[in-house]
C-alpha cells in the first residue's frame, strides 16, 4: 500500500502552488456505513507517527516549583503556574487562544481538580484536558513522546481532517505516516476497512489527491 500512497503524496506535493510558509500535509477521511450518532462508533484514538509531523508540536505544562523548572529544561513551550489557572478562567478569550495554540497539555496531578473546575469547558470541548503528571514521572520523556503524537478524532462526523506531516518532509516519510493512520483506522472502526469510504491527501492550500 505504501507505494500507492507515496504516489498520491508526490502528486499532491507537485501540484501544490508554492507558498511563503511551511504548509502542512493533511488527510481528509470519509467514512460510511456507520452510525456516528452512537458514541461507541466514533473514532477517538492516539497514534505516534513514525516520522512525526515535520514541525514542532507545541506543549503546555501546568506546574509549580521544581517540576516547572524541569518542564522548561525539557523544552515545554509554555509553563503555567497554579496561580494563573483562575486568572485564565476569568479571561476566557486568552484561555481559548492558549487552548487552540497548544496541541497537548500536561499537569501535575494535584492541579487536575482546579484545571477541571476552571478550564474544563475550554480544554474539554477541544479534547485537550491535560495528561496527569504523577510526582515520580519523567516529564522529559512524556514531552518527547507527545511531540510525535496525533489524535485521530471523528467526533460525530463522517468526514474529518488531520495533519500528517509538512511539505518539508520526504514523500516516503509522509506516506508511511499515512499508512500508519489508515491501519489504525481499520483496526478501530466497527467494520474495519469497510467503513472507509475514501481518503484524500492535500497540502494546506493545494488540491486534494485520492489515496484510497
Amino acid at each position: 500500500m505504501t507505494n500507492m500512497i507515496e504516489d498520491a503524496v508526490r502528486k499532491a506535493l507537485s501540484e501544490a502552488p508554492p507558498r511563503k510558509f511551511l504548509e502542512s500535509v493533511d488527510l481528509a477521511i470519509n467514512l460510511h456505513n456507520i452510525d456516528m450518532s452512537q458514541p461507541a462508533n466514533r473514532v477517538d484514538e492516539e497514534l505516534i507517527l513514525p516520522h512525526g509531523r515535520g514541525r514542532q508540536t507545541k506543549i503546555a505544562v501546568f506546574a509549580d516549583g521544581e517540576t516547572a523548572l524541569l518542564a522548561e529544561q525539557a523544552g515545554a513551550d509554555l509553563v503555567i503556574p497554579s496561580e494563573d489557572i483562575e486568572d485564565l478562567a476569568e479571561d476566557k478569550k486568552h484561555a481559548r487562544v492558549i487552548a487552540d495554540e497548544y496541541s497537548f497539555f500536561i499537569a501535575e496531578t494535584h492541579l487536575m481538580p482546579s484545571i477541571g473546575k476552571n478550564l474544563g469547558p475550554v480544554l474539554g470541548r477541544r479534547g485537550k484536558m491535560p495528561q496527569p503528571l504523577p510526582p515520580s514521572a519523567d516529564i522529559a520523556s512524556i514531552i518527547n513522546r507527545l511531540r510525535g503524537l496525533i489524535r485521530i478524532r471523528s467526533r460525530d462526523r463522517l468526514t474529518f481532517h488531520l495533519a500528517v506531516g509538512s511539505i518539508g518532509m520526504e514523500p516516503q516519510q509522509i506516506a508511511e505516516n499515512i499508512e500508519a493512520i489508515v491501519t489504525k483506522l481499520e483496526q478501530t472502526l466497527k467494520d474495519g476497512k469497510q467503513n472507509l469510504k475514501s481518503v484524500y491527501v492535500t497540502t494546506t492550500m493545494g488540491p486534494a489527491v485520492k489515496v484510497i
